[in-house]
């Protein structure tokens, strides 16, 4: 009988440390996120392309440092054994690596294509006209109306 309490008494959840963990965690996300704010809202002013993006970089690395706090204190992973860690985390950076490759790919293309095609360079750099409505209405169905 003595065996039988000790084992339960062993796995016993601690509510009060469950509860200061959880509050601990989303304290630091919120000095995170207010931390990724400040310096996006400075980053607005500055007008040096260097300093702009030595800002966007650590604002990228304060987001991945958020994502691993989020992925493991709200799914769990941070308890999980190696190899379920691994499981999850192999293949998403694997997906991160495909949207750099694809968004590199898709930069690529339209360069080389600027390049190699004139026309499309000049299509690219005129701008449209929005043609203006007059009463909301488009300008050929005035005609076809008879209103004109």
């Amino acid at each position: 009988m003595e065996n039988i309490q000790e084992v339960t008494h062993h796995h016993h959840f601690d509510r009060e440390a469950g509860k200061k963990e959880v509050i601990r965690v989303t304290i630091i996300l919120t000095v995170i996120t207010l931390i990724e704010l400040a310096l996006g809202f400075w980053m607005m002013g500055i007008e040096g392309l260097l300093m702009r993006n030595l800002i966007k970089g650590f604002i990228c690395i304060f987001m991945l440092a958020k994502a691993f706090y989020i992925v493991g204190y709200f799914m769990h992973l941070k308890h999980e054994l190696r190899n379920m860690i691994m499981t999850i985390v192999v293949p998403l950076l694997l997906f991160v690596w495909f949207i750099i490759a694809f968004l590199a790919d898709g930069n690529s293309y339209k360069n080389l294509k600027n390049t190699y095609d004139p026309h499309h360079l000049e299509q690219s750099k005129t701008k449209v006209e929005a043609p203006a409505h007059e009463g909301g209405e488009h300008p050929d169905a005035k005609k076809e109306s008879g209103k004109e």
